[in-house]
């Protein structure tokens, strides 16, 4: 039997195995995640312990991925998640069929990827599964590209890949020839993710019923929207004036864009750095925190490592809610843990949830960690409808259980 009709044999088994539930308004610790409904936003971090990935059930069953990661670094990493039986590709494949059991087609509208790195997209390898047809193999975006039928797909560089430098990475030109395959044999489209653009990411079912829906372009290679319009600025200095070996990274590269439903606001910037350089170009998250505003909810940039969650980002945006998508012992680093509690950088309460905190990062931050309210599981945020107010719910990620580890909230959106 093919992948492809695995997935959805398994996703067919999922929908009958569940048919038995009841959404109940309010769901306990150790119940099973309640299935979407109409005019509800649900975000989840997916936990596979080898990088970051977001799947988006926006309020009319539109239907997002935001990244994929695939790291095959096995040292000094976080283990899989729940285990090594499957890729991560697979693991987050069968996560979001569950949570589309409900929808009538099992399909993504939107993929997108924040950059090009392998905690993000996937790493490539001699060992890789390859497709039955195209000439590309099937790792992070292209094992779930492959499994999950989708509609379109949006990177940072389409079509060059030749920004800052040609990108020649295997990965990259892996991921290459699987967005052609995909255009030509099904019909797939790519597009270059668009700065200060708010229809890129438009709900495809519904619109009408959500005017208070959108999703805002932040930012992408050095380029910033400037809060006017579509209106966008380069804070990156033309390239013919950096020396070769200090060119913006990928990190520097990532995309942004900042969600909004109702009063309810959520950031994420894939790894968007660098505060080494206060005021200098290479601190592109500064700028990127000025243009987004205050959020509700914040995915720590760059898995809350060293160099990013600095003051004048996180006093800008001021959320509630910050997530950090872990897989190294460095994440999240005891100097950004220190800023993204810090009251003095910003007022008020806020809550700090991270998807697999290593024992390593225990013995390094010690005490400082216990300040946060979560260290393991999947994060879902599901914002109710409307928008006025969401709540933080921990999945057990040790086993396909979607079973409720924690629960938190509600909390209410300014």
């Amino acid at each position: 039997m093919k992948i492809k009709k695995q997935y959805f044999v398994v996703a067919f088994l999922m929908a009958n195995i569940f048919s038995f539930e009841t959404v109940s308004a309010q769901p306990k610790v150790g119940d099973l995640f309640p299935a979407w409904t109409e005019g509800t936003l649900d975000i989840h971090h997916i936990n596979t312990g080898k990088g970051e990935c977001a799947f988006f059930l926006l309020p009319d069953g539109t239907t997002m991925l935001v990244d994929a990661g695939a790291s095959n670094r096995t040292e000094r990493v976080t283990p899989p998640k729940p285990d090594n039986s499957r890729t991560p590709g697979e693991w987050i494949t069968r996560y979001i069929l569950q949570m589309m059991r409900q929808l009538p087609e099992k399909k993504l509208n939107y993929i997108m990827v924040t950059h090009f790195h392998d905690d993000h997209m996937g790493a490539v390898s001699p060992e890789s599964k390859k497709h039955e047809q195209g000439d590309f193999l099937l790792s992070g975006i292209t094992e779930v590209g492959e499994n999950i039928p989708f509609d379109k797909i949006v990177d940072r560089n389409w079509p060059d890949y030749n920004w800052p430098i040609p990108l020649r990475q295997g990965m990259v030109q892996n991921y290459r020839k699987f967005i052609e395959w995909k255009s030509v044999h099904q019909g797939v489209l790519a597009e270059q993710f668009r700065v200060g653009a708010h229809d890129q990411f438009a709900l495809v079912h519904h619109p009408d019923r959500y005017p208070n829906f959108e999703i805002r372009n932040i930012a992408s290679n050095g380029h910033v929207w400037t809060g006017a319009g579509n209106n966008v600025r380069n804070h990156f200095p033309p390239l013919e004036s950096i020396p070769n070996e200090d060119m913006p990274d990928e990190n520097q590269c990532s995309s942004a864009f900042r969600l909004s439903y109702g009063k309810f606001d959520y950031f994420t910037g894939g790894d968007i750095s660098n505060v080494h350089f206060p005021g200098h170009w290479r601190d592109i998250e500064s700028p990127v925190g000025l243009a987004t505003g205050p959020v509700d909810v914040c995915v720590a940039n760059h898995h809350a490592y060293t160099d990013v969650m600095g003051a004048p980002f996180l006093s800008a945006v001021r959320p509630k809610v910050i997530i950090v998508q872990v897989f190294a012992p460095s994440q999240p680093d005891n100097s950004a843990l220190g800023r993204m509690l810090s009251k003095r950088i910003y007022p008020g309460e806020r809550d700090i949830f991270a998807t697999n905190v290593m024992d390593e990062t225990r013995t390094v931050i010690g005490g400082a960690l216990m300040q946060l309210k979560s260290q393991q599981g999947h994060i879902v945020v599901r914002v109710s409808p409307g928008g006025n107010d969401y709540m933080i719910y921990i999945l057990d990620d040790s086993a396909e259980s979607f079973k409720i580890k924690s629960i938190h909230g509600p909390y209410v959106c300014d």
